[in-house]
């Protein structure tokens, strides 16, 4: 299934912080510098330490805010 930013059903469990900035309708540099409130949430991916969120955390900042 393709992703779509309004779908949560077509989201993969982990997503990528070009995929969370699209949903959130903010810059990827923006979503960067949201690092430190974020930091709980994140997760580091592979041996680069690639950030990745999760899809639940992501629906419960969208319903209840940062």
């Amino acid at each position: 299934m393709k992703f779509d930013k309004t779908d949560p059903s077509t989201w993969a469990p982990l997503l990528t912080v070009n995929q969370v900035a699209e949903i959130m309708n903010v810059n990827p540099w923006t979503l960067r510098k949201w690092g430190p409130k974020l930091a709980s949430i994140r997760i580091g991916v592979g041996k680069r330490k690639d950030r990745r969120y999760r899809r639940e955390d992501i629906l419960k900042i969208i319903k209840d805010g940062m």
